[in-house]
Order: structure tokens, then sequence, then C-alpha cells
């Protein structure tokens, strides 16, 4: 460790590389964080921590600090580490640990990986089978590596931006078959719909344990999900891609999450019940996952008879062997609204960081989970009325009788899977805490109902619901849905989330399945990214500012390039912002100027030169030097993905393409070409590998940019099987297309982004969509002496308290923008009339404006 960190502190003040030092050290705390246990290692004086690497870690920290401080200056430290031995960092895995962007440091073969590279070259594609085709539904396999992949489910009743797509679904994604849905054309027609969905009959309990059935349970105009297979989404897309190149038997569900108070109020302020909002929003989900190429094999929802079914079983498996116990609950209740107030719809000071801006569950800045009783100063979030505290009757789930089952299978499964360093800290600052009973049930009209005849009228908390619509969800893609949720022997399941959703899943939600005692598949590999912003802010609709799903194929970019740029910068270890400038950068400068322009010379050559056709190749030490080095990096590659590290193994097929370019420079052989026998088969060498390190490439992009993977394969006319021959084992390079094999025609992969359409995009998403829609508004001015009715209409006012806070949020959105002085003046005079209106509505009389005097 003591060299690793003087190398790092080298990198970063002398060199002035900070991702390089990060990337040093950064193996060497995974290793010390995944592989260092008190079984394998019983020295260790704490939990996770060998007192020997502290102590050489604090101890070479100290003497740099010592140095600094006696000669007072950071000159003092440079001219240390200059005079200091600088040895290669090792680690267990050095390749991987020591990776940084090396992209001015070529990495030098020894003789014998370039003989190796060229030895495997040769091999080609003999023997190698054609890949079998993918059938529904995909089930486990005796002798296969079966993946089930699962992202946390988006909530049904807002639209993803930008941070939400690469937090889940994108990284989560894979190359399949276009399988059929309820949101496919076919399922178009509700009558179609209801044609697909078998009616099932559910088995009772007992009489006093029926089926609960769901409130407003009906079939909208995507019904209840069919016995199918489903469409795309993003998160994890690129994993199950992957997967698939790899010959995992893999499974990727998702859906949307549909039950809470949150769609209740997006239903109320829409003027449609919740199943219709459902179904509405359900749809723009598919649609934009669909565009970003998120290939799902079911994209499903939680408002199902299934989910309903799953999620009372396990409640009364937990129920009879003694998990949930009964409580009185302090609430916030508004009296205004005449309703508790669910968690996300209370704010107030945090008690632990306070922070003014806590929700009723959970503190966005300091992690704590809350309950809302305790927040200081708390409000309603619609009428902005101070709640009273109310008691309720609920049922919750005794996490401290279930922690030593949870903390014996945590280390398992961690010591064994794969689980990001932000999933562990989060999961081990819980058990450090204590665990706490967490309540299942919530007074709500819209959620899955309690079966329990003690608590009927509530509905389980969403999350112990959510979940738990991963199972539903399969179940409803596949009635033998048990082979892969009952089956922990032979399924490994993949989570993949943002870090605000780890505890629900490494805590809450195993501790209910362990508890059901019924051999539930618990999560093997649990994948959480940190946030990403937007620009030097966050995304927020209400002020428009920030890119959402629907609004990114209204840009003109390609979605591929969205996957590729949003990918690029997944923020895999710390937070990380989209940028419009540093987008345009990467499109320009690694996907036109690097990947395509070695891509399409490639192509171009073969067509040009050798009329469409792979020339004769006869190699030169020269060129298994570039086999080599692309092996190597397709191996970098492999390894980088096994770990899901999405991000760097994209850096592994730019350095390929980059090699490539190198490799065509060097070699000219658009002027060797014009010389004698020789140099023409020099020229074709040079051409015939490099169409086929293109076509490596196509494979190796197909979990990044599937599209853009489909043409290349389509524009060299490769043959199915070349991923499968390079992607078994630890990986292997060899010749797809062998001398005379045609190729099609060649065209370009990528456009330029200009400087002016960056421009405009950053200006129309950077919060400007509030003051081109603020015009609008002031054409139409209130009347100040339009007639307001004043009889009293409780339901009006209801309705009349959220559009004044949401008009309020406007005004202050414009003010904190420093908007034109009319455009504020339209709003107010719009808030000012919605206030009146709302007084009305309330049955009082609704006071004048004042009018301010003229100055004299």
């Amino acid at each position: 460790m003591t060299p690793a960190l003087m190398q790092a502190l080298y990198q970063c003040v002398l060199l002035g590389k900070m991702t390089e030092a990060a990337n040093t050290l950064e193996g060497h705390l995974t290793y010390m964080e995944q592989r260092l246990s008190k079984g394998a290692t019983p020295f260790l004086a704490a939990v996770r921590r060998p007192s020997t690497d502290c102590h050489e870690l604090t101890r070479s920290i100290s003497t740099v600090a010592q140095r600094v401080q006696q000669q007072k200056s950071l000159e003092s430290l440079k001219r240390f580490l200059q005079k200091q031995p600088l040895p290669p960092a090792r680690c267990r895995n050095a390749p991987l640990c020591n990776r940084a962007e090396e992209e001015d440091a070529e990495r030098e073969m020894t003789d014998e990986e370039i003989q190796a590279a060229g030895a495997t070259w040769s091999r080609g594609l003999a023997d190698r089978p054609t890949p079998a085709e993918r059938r529904h539904p995909i089930l486990p396999q005796e002798g296969k590596r079966n993946v089930l992949i699962t992202s946390a489910l988006p909530y049904v009743n807002n639209v993803p931006h930008l941070g939400n797509i690469i937090g889940c679904v994108l990284s989560a994604d894979r190359p399949l078959p276009a399988p059929i849905s309820v949101a496919s054309p076919v399922f178009r027609d509700p009558s179609v719909a209801a044609a697909a969905i078998e009616d099932a009959e559910l088995p009772l309990r007992s009489s006093a344990r029926k089926l609960a059935s769901a409130p407003g349970h009906v079939v909208g105009a995507f019904g209840v999900e069919a016995a199918a297979s489903g469409p795309p989404l993003t998160r994890v897309c690129s994993s199950v891609r992957y997967g698939r190149l790899r010959g995992w038997n893999a499974l990727f569900v998702c859906g949307t999450d549909e039950y809470g108070t949150a769609t209740e109020n997006k239903a109320r302020e829409e003027g449609l019940s919740p199943q219709e909002i459902c179904d509405k929003y359900h749809a723009v989900h598919a649609s934009i996952y669909k565009w970003f190429q998120i290939d799902f094999d079911h994209f499903g929802r939680t408002t199902t008879e299934k989910q309903t079914e799953i999620a009372q079983d396990i409640f009364w498996r937990l129920y009879d062997r003694g998990f949930l116990i009964p409580d009185t609950v302090d609430q916030l209740h508004c009296e205004n609204c005449q309703r508790f107030l669910a968690d996300r719809f209370v704010e107030g000071i945090c008690p632990n960081c306070r922070y003014p801006e806590a929700r009723g569950d959970q503190c966005d800045k300091c992690g704590r989970l809350i309950n809302a009783v305790e927040l200081k100063d708390p409000q309603c979030k619609v009428c902005k009325r101070t709640p009273v505290v109310r008691s309720s009757a609920h049922l919750f789930l005794d996490l401290p009788k279930l922690e030593s089952q949870l903390e014996q299978w945590l280390e398992q499964s961690m010591s064994t899977g794969n689980w990001t360093s932000n999933a562990r800290h989060i999961t081990r600052s819980w058990l450090r805490d204590g665990l706490k009973p967490r309540c299942i049930t919530r007074d709500l009209r819209w959620g899955t109902p309690v079966p329990h005849p003690d608590f009927s009228g509530k509905v389980f908390y969403v999350w112990f619901d959510a979940p738990i619509g991963y199972l539903s969800i399969t179940a409803s893609y596949t009635d033998e849905w048990e082979k892969w949720w009952k089956n922990p022997e032979k399924v490994e399941l993949y989570n993949f989330m943002a870090k605000d959703n780890v505890p629900f899943h490494s805590v809450v939600f195993p501790c209910s399945l362990l508890g059901a005692q019924d051999n539930y598949t618990l999560v093997s590999n649990l994948i959480a990214t940190e946030y990403l912003n937007y620009e030097d802010t966050k995304f927020s609709k209400s002020r428009g500012v920030g890119v959402f799903g629907d609004m990114a194929k209204d840009t003109d970019i390609p979605s591929d390039v969205w996957r590729f740029y949003l990918l690029y910068l997944r923020p895999e270890g710390q937070d990380s912002a989209f940028s419009w400038a540093d987008m345009a950068l990467k499109n320009n400068s690694e996907l036109l100027n690097n990947l395509g322009n070695f891509i399409n010379r490639a192509g171009m050559f073969a067509s040009k030169f050798f009329e469409g056709r792979v020339p004769q190749m006869e190699l030169q030490q020269e060129d298994k030097r570039l086999l080599a080095q692309v092996g190597f990096e397709l191996r970098q590659y492999i390894q980088l993905l096994d770990r899901v590290r999405i991000r760097d193994a994209l850096k592994c097929i730019l350095n390929i393409s980059r090699h490539g370019n190198q490799y065509i420079q060097v070699n000219e052989p658009w002027k060797k070409i014009k010389g004698g026998d020789e140099d023409r088969l020099r020229a074709g060498t040079v051409t015939g590998v490099s169409v086929n390190v293109a076509c490596l490439l196509s494979a190796m992009l197909r979990p990044y940019m599937p599209a853009v993977s489909a043409t290349i394969r389509e524009q060299l006319c490769a043959p199915a099987n070349c991923a499968d021959a390079m992607f078994q084992g630890a990986g292997s390079f060899v010749c797809t297309l062998p001398a005379g094999h045609r190729i099609g025609t060649i065209s370009p992969l990528f456009q330029k982004l200009e400087a002016e359409q960056i421009e405009s995009l950053k200006r129309r998403f950077g919060g400007q969509q509030i003051q081109s829609a603020a015009p609008a508004a002031a054409t139409v001015p209130a009347s100040p002496s339009a007639t307001i009715e004043t009889s009293a209409n409780p339901e009006r006012a209801k309705q009349l308290l959220q559009e004044v806070a949401e008009q309020g949020d406007r005004v202050r959105a414009l003010k904190a923008q420093k908007a034109e002085k009319t455009l504020i003046t339209a709003e107010v005079a719009k808030l000012l009339q919605l206030k009146k209106q709302l007084a009305a509505a309330e049955g009082k009389n609704p006071e004048p404006s004042p009018q301010k005097g003229k100055k004299k």
C-alpha cells in the first residue's frame, strides 16, 4: 500500500494527473474492501480493516504530512517526492488496479505475447458454432450461468431524466431480439390486451385470508401484462448485453412502480383516476426506454393481480413466523387536506443535520432514514400548512429479530458477489447504527391492500411492496417465475440502482425474503451508482433544468450517442455532471475522429483498393504487435465488465481504435497500394487486419451503442458467430473476416456536433423553458374585476391549494433566474388571482389586491 500511496502522490502533486492518482489507489482499496475478511484473515482487528495495513497507511500519510509541515511549503513536498524511487504499484489483479487513462503511454508487448497473438489470430472461426436462438420464456438452464438482472423500478408518475436513466436501466441493458409486450403495437388496442391476459384462479389461504383485490384494479390502455416478453430500458442495459455476448443465460426484467400517494396526487392534478394515470405514464416510460434501446425481456408494472398475490403471500408468511409486530404510530395529519400525509408529502428540517428540505422518510443530504414526526417545523407539501400529530395502528417488520440472519447472509454475499463500494458502506452504516422495526403499512388509498382484517383500509408501504414488483413482473412474464426467484443455488441476481435505494435492497427487502422462509433468491451483486448532475446544478422538471427522457429524442442527436456519453461519464465512484460542451467534445474527438474515422478508413480501403473484398494477408512482426495490443485491450474489457466497471471498459474500445488509427497512419496503405507487388501485399495486409479489428469493435460496442454496432456488422457483412468466437473465456482476438470475404457498402457512422447546435441546446435546457412559457401565460391575464363565486367548495379548494403552491414555485423560480420584470409581473398576477379563487372556494370573501399609490 505504501508504494501505491507514494505513486499516487507523485502523479497528483508533480504531474497534476488527478484521475491517474485516484486509479492508482482504487485497486488497492478495492482489494482491501472485497478480499480481506475475518474468515480469511483472522488477524483482523476491526470488522473489515486489517490493523497491519491501516498502520502502514497511517504511517505513510504521517511521514509525508510531517515533511510538508516542517518545511511549510508545497514545494518541499514536490522536492521530497522527486527524490523518492517510484516502484510500480502492484496488487493481486494489477492490470485492473493500475489501469489509468494511459492514452499517451503505450503498453509494451513482450515477444511471447506477440507470438501468442499471431497464433490465436490464425485459428479464425473454425469449429465455432452459430449462436443458438433465444426462445421465450427464458428459464434457468442446467449447466449454464443463469443470471437474473433487475433495475430499480422507476416511479410511474414522472418522466425520467438522464440521471435516472444512467443510474438504473442503461447500465443493465443487453442485445436480444425485440420481444412482444403490452407496450408493443400489437397490444395498443385494449381489447387485444385484455384478450392476452389469462384469468387465473388465485388460491385462498383461509376464509379470513382471502386475496384482497387491489383498489381500482382495471385493465387500462395497456392492461395487465400479458405473459410475454417486453421492450427495452437503460441502467442495466449494457450489462445484460454484455452477458449475452459472454453466453450467459440472462433474464432482464423491470417495470414501473405505480402505487403510492404520488400517483394519487398526479391523478388529481390531471383529472384522471390513479389507474388511468398509471396507464398513461407507463406508456411514456416504455416509449422513452424503447428510444434509448433498453432491451428488456419484460417491462411490466406493479398494479397487477400478481403483485397483490405475491405481496400478500410474503406478508402472511412473515406474520405466521412472528416477524410482524403491531404498534401505534404517531403520524402527521393535515387538517386542511383532511388526510394522513405520506412521507414524501411532508418536508421540514432534518433532526440529524438540520437540512431544511428533508422529506418525511429520508434526508437527501445526510442520507439518514427518519420518521416524519421527527422533522422540525414540518409542512404539508400540498397546502404548506403545519400538520398535527395523530395516532394510527400499523404493522412493523421486526428487523432486529432478523438482524443475525441478515448479517450472515451479507457476509456471504459480499465476499462471493460483486457489491460496489458505496453499497457496502451504506449497508454497513445501517448495521452499525443497529436495526429498528420498520413500518410496512400506510394509511393511503392507492396501493396493495393489507389482507389482515384488523388492518383493513390500509395498504403496504412502498418500500415493502415495490421490490416485490421484481417477482410479480417476472410472474407476469412466465408462470414458471419461481424457477428464477426460488432457486438461489442456480441463479445469480444482479440489482442495479442509484445509491439512495441501497438500504431498501440490501436490508429491508432481503429481511422480508429471509423472514418469509421460502427459499427466495437473494441479491448476489448489488451495483449502485452515485448521482449524475446537470452542468453545475441538479435536474429540475419544475425549473426546466436538464434533459429528460422524452426530450432527448427531440435534440436530433441519435440515441446511441446519448448512450455512449452517459456511459462514458457514468458516476461509478463519485458524482459526475452532464455537460453539453463535453458531450460535443467526446462526440467529435472520440466518436467521429477516433472510432468512426478508423472503422470508415478500414472499410473504405477494402472497397476502393480491393473491390470490396478482404485482401490476402501475410502478417509481419508489426502486425502481430497490433494483434497483441488489441488482444490485451479485449481481455481488459472483459475483466472490467465482469466486475461491472462499465465506464472503464469503454476506454478499452477507444484505445483499440486509437491503436488502429496509428497502425494505418504508420503503414500508409493508400501509398503502398500504388507500389510494386510487395507494397501492394503490405497494403492488403494492413487493410485486412484493420477490417478485422473493426469487426471486433462492432462486437465490443454492442453493450454501449447497439445501433452503431449493428450498422458496422451490416457494412462488414460480419458472420453471426464472430462475437461468440472472441468473447469466450478470457477473450481472444481471432480472424473473423478471412481473405476473400466480401463486405457491404461503407458509410460514415457519426456526424459532428457543431458549436451553434450545442449552444442552442444548452440554452434550451438551462431553465429557459420557463421563461419561454411565461409570455404565453401573460397573454391571458386574469381580469381583476372578474366576478368570483364565494360559495364554499372543499374539493375545489384542495385543487386550488395545489395550483397556488405550484404557481408560487414558478414565481420564485423566475425571480431566482432574474427574468424580465414583465414576465414576473404576469405570473404574480396569476398567483394573486388563484389565491382569490382559493379564498372563494373556502367560503371567504376575497380581498381586493392592494393598490400602490403613485409616487409624487
